[in-house]
């Protein structure tokens, strides 16, 4: 008899070790995947919204806020499947010098931890990403304008 109790000891703890790796792994992930993804929109935003008529006569690197939001968002759900539910925020939305913060929240997927469903265990997740936008040339290339370009 006591070494069938080692026995259900085992099987539990097992189940408890598996439960415990699947909640790591997709808490990982999850802020892995919502981290490159945020990066790489990110950037792409911001090249897609510079002004480029302030750039071609003042040699100044704006970006237009509106545009960036836009282009952020439809990349973004371009991006992530539809199986998570997001919340974008956006902070600090500077045009000159280009400079964003975006926050993603989101969260897993719902765990059982007992027997009765509900108690559910969810983890939400939140990713913070904060950019500048630097340009290599100091100037335009154009300073008086762009004529015949």
């Amino acid at each position: 008899m006591k070494e069938s109790f080692w026995t259900y000891l085992v099987i539990v703890l097992g189940l408890f070790i598996i439960v415990a790796m699947l909640l790591v792994q997709d808490l990982t992930s999850t802020a892995e995947e919502d981290y490159y993804l945020m990066k790489e929109v990110m950037e792409a935003a911001m090249v897609d919204s510079v002004d480029y008529g302030i750039y071609r006569t003042t040699g100044e690197i704006r970006i237009i806020e509106e545009k960036f939001v836009e282009n952020f968002i439809r990349r973004f759900s371009e991006s992530v499947m539809a199986n998570k539910d997001y919340r974008l925020e956006f902070f600090e939305i500077y045009e000159s010098p280009p400079k964003a913060t975006v926050r993603i929240s989101t969260s897993t997927r719902e765990y059982s931890v007992s027997i009765d469903s509900e108690d559910m265990v969810n983890f939400g997740i939140a990713t913070i990403l904060s950019s500048i936008m630097e340009a290599k040339y100091p100037e335009s290339a154009w300073p008086n304008g762009c004529e015949n370009c």
